[in-house]
């Protein structure tokens, strides 16, 4: 086939058929041929807020189907790592930067041999030197281990570079970020290395039309890891960044908010009559109202020895916050209330985490106490470890960590929600 006609969408479907995960992603992701770019790169395409993979035709079809294959994975987990929009530099994208970014997507085990390498190189470049992709324990970078972040092999190409310049004796060194760029005399720590996809285009959009783009990639990225999870196939994707795919897709409820919308939801309205007030409706005749808000609010706390002091730690700090708007009644509790140990927390004062309990786990001592004593809203901070209580007469929330409300002990159509600890 010319490579001029060479038309990626053609081969896809050969290319990833055992690559289930990245093969529904790339039915999601637009692939445009153009000569404007040497090699391949994604953005996102301002005019339709997607992303885009851009590809030169004569690049892809001098390439074996495996280096093809790592292509697309490399390019693919550029987005999935949000290298295009949120972790790109604000100052732009320097070579070290585009180097740091492969280094972080070829080392993980899913892409070993799948990319131009020392022993199984690509086609000629446009110097006459045969591509290789930069990977970590190999060539310039053998000091470097595999599967670490873009930010942290930024940070060790930094160091590569002013261990460079110090041998150089400060002279003729390199400006940051450009290792080695017309620099008189300088050696360059990274040799001849450099990304063979393109970055260019990773920083051409901003604002409105970036996030329209995320929120579609998120959506495709999620429907892409449906897939794979009812096939129980993810191809080569190693188990670690399953989970981290998986992480990442996963929608993040700021709990602090959750816990202000809570106590405003639980608030009631005191009614009291004041001269004091006009009312609208008999002026000068009968006396006006005044409306007062608060909500009565019982946080019970698990003291069982099984509840993390990061868990007490994370709620006492946002407790401490809270209470500049509301008033809250803490009962503390394991296997039975303490209720010698019951305060009032009141609006305005700040106090330290502390365990003054440490038994077994009982939801409905405090769930009893709280019933009986006319409360607004109860929440409670557990690891959930213990039997679905009896039902509350006021609305309820439950708050553990990530691990446990993903697999809770018991089912309830109440809220449950991770704290952050």
């Amino acid at each position: 086939m010319t490579p001029a006609y060479f038309d990626l969408n053609l081969h896809t479907c050969r290319l990833l058929m055992r690559e289930p995960f990245f093969a529904a992603l790339s039915r999601r992701i637009d692939k445009t041929a153009t000569t404007a770019i040497p090699t391949a790169g994604v953005r996102v395409n301002q005019e339709r807020a997607q992303f885009e993979l851009l590809y030169n035709p004569e690049f892809m079809a001098a390439l074996s189907d495996e280096h093809k294959l790592g292509v697309l994975m490399h390019e693919f987990y550029h987005i999935i790592f949000e290298h295009v929009t949120g972790r790109k530099p604000i100052e732009g994208i320097k070579r070290i930067d585009n180097i740091a970014m492969d280094l972080a997507i070829n080392g993980l085990p899913e892409m070993i041999n799948k990319l131009p390498n020392a022993a199984n190189p690509g086609p000629p470049m446009a110097g006459g030197e045969p591509m290789q992709a930069v990977i970590p324990g190999e060539s310039h970078f053998a000091d470097l281990p595999p599967c670490q972040t873009y930010e942290w092999y930024l940070e060790a190409l930094k160091k590569m570079q002013e261990e460079q310049e110090q041998e150089e004796g400060g002279e003729g060194g390199q400006g940051e970020g450009e290792p080695g760029e017309g620099q008189p005399g300088g050696g360059d720590p990274f040799g001849n290395a450099d990304s063979f996809d393109s970055h260019d285009a990773f920083g051409e959009t901003e604002g409105t039309t970036n996030e329209i783009a995320k929120e579609r990639l998120k959506d495709a990225v999620k429907k892409a890891a449906e897939e794979a999870q009812r096939a129980s196939n993810w191809g080569s994707v190693s188990s670690q960044m399953r989970q981290e795919i998986l992480d990442r897709i996963q929608a993040r409820v700021d709990w602090k908010k959750v816990l202000r919308y809570f106590v405003k939801t639980s608030q009631r309205a005191d009614r009291r009559s004041t001269p004091r007030r006009l009312n609208r409706r008999f002026p000068k005749i009968h006396p006006g109202k005044r409306v007062r808000r608060h909500a009565k609010i019982a946080i019970s706390i698990d003291q069982s020895g099984s509840v993390d002091d990061a868990m007490l730690a994370a709620f006492f700090t946002e407790l401490n916050s809270l209470s500049e708007v509301a008033e809250f009644t803490v009962i503390p509790f394991d296997s039975d209330v303490g209720e010698d140990k019951i305060f009032v927390w009141k609006r305005g004062q700040t106090r330290k985490w502390e365990r003054v309990l440490c038994g077994g786990t009982d939801f409905n001592p405090p769930t009893k106490y709280v019933n009986e004593n006319g409360f607004d809203g109860h929440i409670i901070l557990t690891d959930m470890c213990a039997p679905k209580p009896i039902s509350s007469r006021c609305q309820r929330m439950w708050m553990t960590t990530k691990a446990y409300a993903d697999r809770p002990y018991f089912q309830t159509s109440e809220r449950v929600i991770a704290i952050d600890c």
